[in-house]
């Protein structure tokens, strides 16, 4: 399996009046946040929340900020979030994806609108 990358549309869901951005996202189902870098942060104006600690892949363990509304858009799907402030890449995470309701297609490699669901997502509130 290699790297999945995402075209999303990120906004400020605080202040509509700013124009949003196109990026390229790296795919992490393992992952739970949204994961912005400090650049996108700053464009899009977010507002700092409060800070998090994230535990790295390699096990260390690092303070960052987390901060939002941010409003992610992909295939006429979309959710609001907030998001971690670190890194050089916006990563997309478990959260924002099922909260969209897509998937990465296990032989395409693709992510994808929930076939089950294809018209509008499906949240489970049982």
């Amino acid at each position: 399996m290699g790297i999945i990358y995402a075209e999303l549309r990120l906004s400020n869901f605080g202040k509509q009046e700013l124009e949003e951005i196109s990026v390229n996202a790296v795919v992490d189902t393992g992952a739970m946040e949204l994961v912005v870098p400090e650049h996108v942060a700053i464009q899009l104006q977010l507002t700092d929340l409060k800070t998090r600690e994230v535990l790295l892949a390699d096990g260390t363990r690092k303070t960052v900020r987390f901060a939002g509304p941010i409003k992610v858009e992909m295939q006429g799907r979309d959710c609001v979030t907030a998001a971690i402030v670190m890194g050089d890449q916006v990563l997309l995470s478990a959260i924002p994806m099922k909260t969209m309701d897509v998937i990465v297609h296990p032989r395409t490699q693709q992510l994808v609108p929930n076939p089950d669901s294809p018209n509008i997502p499906v949240s489970i509130a049982k």
